[in-house]
């Protein structure tokens, strides 16, 4: 199977995010494409990204104006487009509940428009990123992420006879130090002399991925996809309390309560999905469930084990669940 990752061209829709800013170094450091394209509707963050790095104002960088909502702009956009990683998407679960129709247009409607856009254009490869959060949603955001995924997986269907594009996607936890996240926002508080840290529960377990991870992730699940498939990287989860305590010690906690929307653990892979789940030394595969994709190679051929149909991966009982501050400690000194 050709190495996607050395694909002549690469567009990044929400490109001038923290995923989408990672991607993008990691592809013009390595080397390994001839062109990538930064797609976002925010001219100011693209003008905030060209002048951060130097790296960004390599002659392979571009930068495109345009918004996933908008179908034409996207087909202008991948137009000699070989792969496409979609990370735009609004994030903020509570912002989600009070603006609905605003986070249904772009994750749901911008989602859609990628899939369409990629079938009617000459893209090889399409990899979307999804979160636990779309695991048995609870709230809108999530329900949103479900609805794209679902779109990705059903966008095989459609390109006939065609080989070409393969859709597939990738979920992981919270992602550590990216924007808007838990752990900047805890250092402002600090920095502005905070005397206390807000912590919902004592009891709540997160996800967590470092930047850098989850780029090497999306391009190793370019090099082995076979189209339908939501991929899942074995990752570490924490208890948020011990988080706090190996980031700043023996600090009080105000305990605030669930925030509306808010689970108590996440969940990557529920007990449903069980029946369609293969796992890896580093990952587990989602594989379709639908008649109409049974087509999808065996697994098994590929290296594949099933796992056993009562199987479930959540924050809480996820055998990597780390207890070790030390150990925190260093996973965090990895994404610094």
């Amino acid at each position: 199977m050709q190495n996607t990752t050395r694909c002549r061209s690469v567009l990044i829709t929400g490109g001038t995010g923290s995923f989408g800013s990672a991607l993008a170094r990691r592809l013009i450091q390595e080397n390994s494409t001839e062109r990538v394209v930064i797609f976002s509707r925010d001219e100011w963050k693209q003008w905030q990204m060209r002048e951060a790095d130097p790296l960004f104002q390599h002659p392979k960088v571009r930068f495109f104006l345009g918004d996933v909502r908008d179908l034409e702009r996207l087909k202008r956009a991948f137009a000699d487009v070989d792969t496409v990683v979609h990370a735009a998407a609004l994030k903020q679960v509570p912002a989600a509940e009070y603006n609905p129709t605003e986070f249904i247009q772009t994750n749901v409607m911008g989602s859609m428009n990628v899939t369409t856009a990629a079938l009617d254009t000459n893209v090889k490869n399409v990899i979307a990123l999804s979160t636990d959060k779309a695991v048995n949603p609870i709230n809108l955001y999530g329900a949103t992420k479900l609805c794209a995924d679902k779109l990705f997986i059903a966008a095989n269907s459609y390109k006939g006879k065609r080989d070409r594009p393969l859709f597939s996607v990738v979920r992981y936890g919270n992602v550590l130090g990216s924007r808007g996240s838990l752990v900047p926002q805890w250092k402002s508080l600090i920095a502005k002399g905070a005397k206390k840290l807000p912590l919902t529960s004592d009891k709540m377990t997160r996800f967590w991925i470092t930047i850098d991870q989850t780029v090497t992730f999306v391009l190793s699940s370019l090099d082995v996809q076979q189209g339908g498939e939501i991929f899942v990287r074995k990752i570490p989860s924490v208890y948020i309390k011990d988080l706090a305590y190996a980031l700043f010690g023996e600090i009080p906690f105000e305990t605030i309560g669930i925030r509306p929307g808010e689970k108590i653990h996440e969940t990557l892979i529920s007990k449903d999905d069980a029946m369609n789940v293969f796992e890896w030394r580093d990952h587990f595969r989602i594989v379709p469930s639908f008649p109409w994709q049974h087509s999808f190679p065996s697994l098994e051929a590929l290296g594949g084990k099933k796992v056993h149909d009562d199987f479930s991966l959540t924050s809480d009982t996820n055998p990597l669940l780390e207890r070790s501050i030390d150990k925190i400690r260093l996973l965090v000194r990895e994404k610094e």
